[in-house]
């Protein structure tokens, strides 16, 4: 395995740049971090919903994690390709290791 995937693998936050920035009144988001969710902020969550990438589930889950805090009206502002490579991190983030390491890096 190259250095590269086993820092993704131990990596409990990622920066995700943003194809189109979300705008917040003056300020401007560029990148957003998606930290690896702990048990208690998945509760009420649908962990399959989670990993189908539902909308619902992801605009529940995303405040919790991200810095800076996304709202859910943030979360709903969002270019679909941003709100796939956060919920992609996401997903990332629930697989066991051993899954993750075996995947194919780019």
């Amino acid at each position: 395995m190259t250095d590269i995937a086993e820092a993704k693998i131990d990596t409990a936050t990622r920066t995700v740049t943003l194809d189109c920035p979300l705008i917040r009144g003056e300020q401007t988001l560029d990148t957003v971090q998606v930290r690896r969710p702990k048990a208690g902020e998945l509760r009420g969550l649908n962990l399959r919903a989670l990993s189908e990438l539902d909308y619902v589930a992801l605009e529940t889950l995303l405040p919790r994690i991200t810095t800076p805090m996304l709202t859910k009206q943030d979360v709903s502002e969002l270019d679909p390709s941003d709100l796939m490579q956060m919920g992609t991190e996401v997903v990332d983030f629930l697989l066991p290791k051993r899954i993750r390491a075996a995947l194919p890096t780019a």
